[in-house]
This record gives structure tokens, C-alpha cells and sequence, in this order.
């Protein structure tokens, strides 16, 4: 049986990393958009510690790239329902992998064609 696949949002990672999720990430096959690390690694007061323990803790998932078919999915999105860029390449990426959206972004729980799942964070 092939186990479930998930795509991590930025912002899950942001609440597991400040120590803020309550529900554990789902088991199953984990993954993320290259988007997803380049918000992470952008922040302008991000220390070199911090960065390391990002890159260490993506280096456990699957990256996906951006490829032609999430590009073309994105750009859909993006006219179609007004995501903003980063969040449509996000969404493209599930919807082309196939995958469950983890994500507490009000939003991209609103995409009909996008499988998302929320997680509980402290307050």
C-alpha cells in the first residue's frame, strides 16, 4: 500500500520551528516546495544557527522544483483564483504530486481542486 502524500506549507514549518504546532506533522511521504525553502531562508534577521537548523531539518523531506507543469498549474491558479505567486506555486506543487496541503492558510483551504489539511498550533 503506497502511504499518503503531503506537501508542507511555509507556514507549518514556521509553527513547527517556533515550537507552536499541537498536532504532530501526518506520517506518510513528506515534501515541500522549493518555494517553501526559500521563504524560510529569505528572512532578513535570520541568524546563520537558524539557517543551519532549517537546512537540517529539510534535508529529512523531498524537495520539488519547479518544473513545467507546476509552472503551468501555478500561473491557472494565479488567474483563476488570485493567489499570490508563492502560494500558487505551492498549491501547484500538491495538486500536480498529488498530494495533501498541509497548511493553515485560510486561503489555500478555499482552492476546490486543492486537498488540504490543517494542523492545531498554540495561540
Amino acid at each position: 500500500m503506497e502511504s499518503e502524500r503531503f506537501v508542507i506549507d511555509t507556514n507549518i514549518f514556521i509553527l513547527l520551528f517556533n515550537d507552536r504546532l499541537t498536532d504532530p506533522i501526518p506520517d506518510g511521504e513528506i515534501a515541500y516546495s522549493i518555494i517553501t525553502e526559500m521563504e524560510l531562508r529569505s528572512f532578513p534577521t535570520l541568524t546563520l544557527e537558524e539557517e543551519t537548523v532549517i537546512r537540517d531539518k529539510l534535508a529529512n523531506f523531498t524537495v520539488y522544483s519547479i518544473d513545467s507543469a507546476v509552472k503551468e498549474e501555478a500561473i491557472r491558479l494565479r488567474r483563476t483564483i488570485r493567489l499570490k505567486l508563492p502560494d500558487a506555486i505551492i498549491a501547484a506543487t500538491a495538486i500536480v504530486h498529488n498530494a495533501t496541503l498541509v497548511t493553515n492558510d485560510r486561503q489555500l483551504h478555499m482552492v476546490q481542486e486543492l486537498d488540504c489539511r490543517k494542523l492545531a498550533m498554540l495561540p
